[in-house]
This record gives C-alpha cells, structure tokens and sequence, in this order.
C-alpha cells in the first residue's frame, strides 16, 4: 500500500490547536466532551423550553491537566496523540530521567463511563521520586441543571439533579446522576519504584442506581487491570470488523480514517444490549451546549448525510437511528397538525419530543424536505436488511404511511400545468426561501410515496389511490432548451445557491438522469454554488462526477473538502474559514459517501447493491471492509484492473446466499463465505442468489441478524 511507512491511524502533535473547539473529542453514543473542556453532554439531555433547548451541561472531571516540573536547564519533550486504533487521546511529557503520560478515553464497552489514568515510568538508573501535578478547575455546577451534592458511594463522589426546563410546557424535568473518583493536586512515583498507574473514573446515567452500577463494573474491571485493555479490545474488535481505506496519499487515508472513527465513537458497541438512540447532531455529542453546533438538534443531517455510511458498516445502529424517529413520530404528527396538514411532518430542527425547536420559524415551517430524507433512510435500511420487523411490529409503517399523507395534503393541483405543485418551501439552498417545486423536494415526495406503494404492498396492506396519483404527477422541474434542471420554478441561470441542492438527484437521492443531464446540472450548479458553503457540498459534486467517469474534475473537487478537516486531529469545521459547527459530523458523513458510495459506485437498490467502481487520481486501489447487506459481512476492494469480493460471515441459515452479477455481460458469480472472488473491473451488483429464501423468511429472522451482525 502507498506510504505504508506512514501511520494514517494516529495523529500526533507538539502542541494543541490555538482554538479550543479542535481539540480532540472524546465521545461515546452516551457521554462526550473534548479533552481539557470543562463540560460534558448526555445523549438525549437537553434544557429549555422550545426554540431555546439546548444540550444540558455536565461539569467534567476529565477536565484535568498533566504537568511535570522539569530539572534545571531541562527541556521536556511534549507530545498529543489521538489514537483511533485505541480510539484514547495520550498526553505524554517526557524528561532524562521519565516518561509521564495521560490517557483519556470514552469506554468503548461501558458507554456510560469517562476515564483518565496518568502513569510515570522511570527512564534513568536513579531512585528519587518523581511527582507530576494534576491541573483542575472542577465545579459542581451548571447552567442547566440543578444540581446537588450526594453522599460518596465506593470512594466516588457524587452530584445530582434536574434540568431546569422542560422542552415542553407539560414535559418532565430530566434528571442526571453522576459518581467520579476525584484526583489528586499530585501523584508521585515513589523511591525505588519504576512504574505506576492510577486510572480515574466517571459514570453517568439517569437514576443513581445506573449511575453506581456503571461505576462498580468500572471498578471492577479497574480492580482487576483490565478497564483499558476491555476497551483497546473493543476498538481492535471494531476495526477488524469494518474499514474503508485507500492505496493513496497519506492525507487522504488519514481524512478517511479521521472521519470514520468520529462517525464510530457515536455508535454503540455492535451486540450491545439495549441501546437507545437519542438521535445524531451535526457537532455530536462533543457540542451542543447553548449557542453552539446548533445547540445539539437532530437535523436532516442524521438521514441523508450520515446514515447511509451507517446502514453500511452497522445496521443494528441503523436500526437505532430510525427507532428515535419513530419514536418521534408522535411530536411530527403534530407539527403537522399545527400547520394545519395531515400526516406528520418532522422537525427541521429536533431534540426529545420531535416537536420542531428551530429557534426561527421559517426553516421548521419551510424546509419539508426532511420528511423526504426520513423515509429515504428508511427505504434504504429496508432494501438493505429486508428487516420487515421493523415495518410491521414496530412503527415503520406508520411512519413512511403517515408522511405520505402529509405530501399529499400539502401538494396542491394546478389546473393549468396538470401537475401537482408543492409551493412556498425552502430548498437545502437555504438562499432561496418560499419557492415553488424545488425540485429536490418534489423527487423526494415521488420516490417517498412510491416506497410507501411498494411498502404496503409486501405487507399485504391496501395502498390509497392517490399516493400513486400524486406521486407520478407531481412536477419535476425541467428546462428541456437548457437540459437541466431549474432548482425550482423561477430559477435564473447564475442565480448563486448555499449548497449541494440539484446536484443531489442521482445520488443521494435516488432518480434517473441520462449523462448529459447528469452533467449539465453538475456544470450549472457548480459554477453558482457559494465557496463558504458546508462542508459536504464538494463531495456531492464530486460523486456526481465519478458517475460520469471523469476523474479530472473529481480530484479539485475532493481538495476542496480537506480545508475543512483541521490538524492535527482531523476534527471538521462546518465552512472553510473554521466557523460554524466543529466535529462537523455532516461533513464527515458526506466525505465518507464520497468514497464509500463515489469510489465504489454503490447503489442500495430494492434489487441489491450495484457498483462501478472508479479509483480517483492517485489512488490506485481501494479497500472495504465488513459491509453488511442481508445478513452477510462482505469485503470489497478494487484496483484500476481488477474486483475482488468476499463474504466473511453470514448470520446464520437464513441469510441468503448471495451472488454478484456483472455488467454488461450478466454473467453470474456465486460469493459462498470464506472465498475471494476475483474478476476484471467492471459494473456489477451484489445481490441474492437465485436459491436465496424467501423475503419473509429473511424479515422473521431479521433481530437475530441485526444481533448476530
């Protein structure tokens, strides 16, 4: 692999970024802050009333510093080390006579535990102790919450309390526990010692009974000098079982890696017993507080720009993220009802309730097309889980079924046109407010209500007429004289927009261009789009152009992602100038899809996974690793000559065996678990085999597979 000899799996400096909001987070799916930051965040812990909720803050006692005196004319060595193999942050000072190193980690396996150790190990022939100094300004308090000091329990201390307001006037007050062992101003290596250790614990929860019985299991694993060593395991474990990598540049390998590892640290355990998911904000849990990353909402974002990258390597977190949007369901109903439509409508900007809490009214009134994102996600989890579960017991019908009627109470007819007309929205090009048929949103109202047909129809259900009717009448904006797409009626060629907007029909969206179509709304709106746009706009165009097989306009368009990624720790920014959301998952999630679904080609369709694979220039081969699709793990990689697939795993008897068929010869090649299957590169698609199971063998089986993957 090209630059081998360089590590694109730990970032390492001399120094910290100048701005603290780069420096490295540190995030489970339940606990996150950044290391040296004074606060930390819960999943699903927001206060404040409507527009004003936020992410509660926790006082953090990671928020504690390593210093070493150095001897006179001694100069220490100082080192920061993000290691995503062991997904730790190391702080090391080193002196003639010792090494000094802090370690801080979010517990892979115990999600709702913090930990920081500090060890000294004596470098010199020489006895006298060495004592470093711990650094801390810890409080017990917080703008939002109220919060109160409890008695010790097992040498920790303990504080507890409430938010002070609920997202909603008849909502309940949050409560919070949280135990930390506290540490010292100082720790000493004694005289004659040659190494010791001390490890530092926080749990949190949301009953003191969790919160302790978090904390005992820390320490016991503490007592028992594993509580690192289950946590490094556990990373080992989920590298091993999903990667995507390149024979490339060494920037482009670590961004890859950079951005898969934050995506990670969001998710749980694969196999962890009752995850809940509060839902993905644009900055994670490392962000949120009030005023910052968009105050920790679940946007759109979650569904369009995140969860494909998700489905692919983790279904069972997949399945997650669509349970707090169905879990939600009931705050969308209502929105619905309160803009006096039927069906549900969901919130632009989302916390606990799924009652819109965009502090400005005009995006959560305007910006539909989410609705069109939610049901995509779950058309995509579908197509690739056939996890009918989900749909029939537990509330995934109800959902897709209830967005379909809010489009068709919202679409109005136009007589003159004959068409249904979707008016006064906003696009994702957030410049152009109250338009008429943006044309993103109106293809999402079309491929949303078709799913909805086709979903109905595998169960067995009756499908309304007029999601059909509106569905194949509603009107797609297209200038025939152009050859392109208008983004909406009215629209003036050179008209500046935000962001990604047309360029997304094709991919993500699913919909049929020709090439030259395809190509012209490339060439028309990247001309137009605004350089301080965020920051998965490029890789959008850039999968677009690795459509269209033309590798010289993709590599410019990859470049322009990288000034958001910031050293050393590869943490995003939402622009380019390093404003708005840092951690900037989004854009992380939109570079991931740039090569996991632009470098592939991938397609989840309802008939497999196609792919045309493509290396962009100065890459020469490409690598992924644990892909899942109907309960099977698979590998695919490529080079400019040459496919190679392989299944590694299937859940179990039921999952179906599969096959990849080439195009265009059709040739047929069985993918039976434990080979590699090679072949010259060309378009294909992954799908079941002609003896496969039958779909609803697959879906009454589908737990199993999702615990099993």
């Amino acid at each position: 692999m090209d630059n081998a000899s360089e590590d694109p799996t730990t970032f390492t400096a001399r120094s910290l970024p100048s701005d603290p909001r780069l420096w490295a987070p540190v995030t489970s799916t339940y606990l996150g802050t950044r290391v040296y930051h004074d606060v930390l965040h819960m999943s699903g812990l927001y206060n404040g009333a409507g527009g004003d909720t936020h992410r509660a803050t926790l006082p953090s006692p990671l928020n504690v510093q390593l210093e070493a005196p150095a001897e006179p004319g001694e100069q220490l060595t100082e080192t920061f080390t993000l290691d995503t193999n062991t997904g730790s942050f190391l702080h090391t000072l080193e002196g003639a006579s010792f090494r000094a190193s802090q370690r801080i980690y979010a517990h892979r396996t115990l999600p709702h535990v913090l930990v920081f150790s500090v060890s000294i190990v004596r470098t010199a022939a020489e006895s006298r102790p060495i004592t470093v100094q711990l650094r801390a300004a810890f409080s017990p308090e917080s703008p939002d919450l109220d919060l109160h000091l409890g008695p010790d329990f097992q040498g920790a201390r303990y504080v507890y309390g409430r938010t002070l307001t609920p997202e909603q006037p008849a909502g309940s007050r949050q409560e919070v526990h949280m135990l930390w062992t506290p540490a010292p101003a100082a720790l000493t290596l004694a005289e004659g010692e040659e190494d010791a250790a001390w490890e530092f614990l926080t749990a949190v929860g949301n009953s003191q009974a969790e919160a302790r019985a978090h904390l005992q299991e820390a320490l016991r694993l503490r007592a028992g000098g594993t509580l690192y060593a289950t946590h490094a395991q556990a990373w080992a474990g989920l590298w091993e079982g999903c990667g995507l990598d390149v024979a490339g540049p060494l920037r482009l390998r670590q961004a890859l890696r950079g951005a898969l590892y934050y995506l990670l640290s969001a998710l749980p355990q694969p196999g962890a017993p009752g995850h809940v998911c509060h839902g993905l904000s644009p900055g994670g849990l490392s962000n949120g507080s009030r005023g910052e990353c968009y105050w920790g909402h679940v946007f759109w974002d979650q569904d369009l720009w995140m969860f494909p990258n998700v489905l692919m390597f983790h279904p069972e977190a997949a399945r997650a993220i669509l349970e707090y949007r169905i879990r939600t369901l009931a705050g969308a109903l209502k929105n619905a009802h309160n803009l006096g439509y039927q069906g549900a409508k969901f919130a632009w900007e989302s916390a606990s309730s799924g009652l819109e809490v965009c502090p400005e009214a005009i995006y959560g009134v305007q910006e539909v097309h989410i609705n069109g994102a939610v049901v995509l996600a779950f058309e995509l989890y579908y197509y690739t889980t056939q996890d009918v579960q989900l749909f029939r017991d537990a509330g995934g019908w109800d959902l897709v079924s209830a967005v379909a009627e809010f489009w068709c109470s919202r679409v109005e007819w136009s007589p003159g046109e004959e068409k249904y007309h979707l008016t006064g929205v906003m696009p994702p090009d957030e410049f152009h407010p109250g338009v008429n048929n943006s044309v993103y949103t109106n293809v999402l109202v079309r491929n949303s209500l078709h799913f909805a047909a086709a979903l109905a129809e595998d169960l067995g259900l009756p499908v309304p007429d007029r999601w059909l009717v509106v569905a194949d009448k509603i009107k797609v904006p297209f200038d025939p004289e152009r050859n392109f797409h208008p983004e909406f009626d009215g629209y003036q060629l050179g008209e500046e927009v935000k962001q990604a907007d047309v360029v997304l029909l094709g991919y993500p969206v699913p919909y049929p261009l020709s090439p030259s179509i395809r190509r012209r709304n490339l060439e028309v709106y990247e001309a137009v789009t605004s350089p301080h746009g965020p920051a998965m706009t490029w890789s959008m165009f850039a999968v677009g152009w690795m459509e269209l097989k033309d590798p010289g306009r993709v590599q410019g368009l990859l470049d322009r992602s990288f000034a958001n990624i910031t050293e050393p720790f590869k943490v995003w920014t939402e622009n380019a100038d390093g404003s708005g959301a840092v951690n900037f998952l989004t854009g992380m999630g939109g570079f991931l899809q740039a090569a996991l679904f632009g470098f592939t080609g991938f397609r989840i369709t309802r008939a497999g996974i196609t792919f045309d694979p493509m290396c962009p220039a100065g890459v020469s081969a490409v690598f992924v690793s644990g892909l899942s699709y109907q309960g099977s793990k698979v590998n695919f990689s490529f080079s400019e000559d040459s496919v190679m697939i392989e299944v590694t795993a299937r859940a179990g008897p039921w999952a179906p065996p599969l096959e990849a068929e080439l195009r265009p010869s059709l040739a047929r090649l069985p993918l039976p678990p434990g080979h590699k299957v090679s072949f010259p590169r060309s378009a294909g698609q992954i799908q079941k085999s002609a003896r496969s199971c039958l779909p609803q063998e697959v879906g009454s089986s589908s737990s199993s597979f999702l615990r099993s993957l």
